[in-house]
């Protein structure tokens, strides 16, 4: 099963849309709709969403030098 999250606004008249779908047309869906709190939704919860992540040399040893067993 695939997961599609999305964060919308209820219009005034009660009315959610969705568009943009990553689903083929006629395609069957399951649909959970769940309450947020406003305050929740402010609050950063993953500072690091978003920025920019690079990898150097990613499989070197780290601070080998502080080992004292390989002295």
């Amino acid at each position: 099963m695939e997961a599609y999250r999305v964060e919308k606004e209820v219009a005034t008249n009660g009315v959610l849309q969705l568009n943009a779908l990553p689903f083929k047309e006629g395609e069957l869906v399951e649909v959970i709709i769940l309450g947020r709190k406003r305050e929740m939704h402010k609050v950063a919860h993953s500072p690091l969403r978003g920025k920019v992540i690079a990898y150097i040399d990613p499989t070197e040893p780290v601070a080998q030098d502080d080992w004292e067993l390989l002295r």
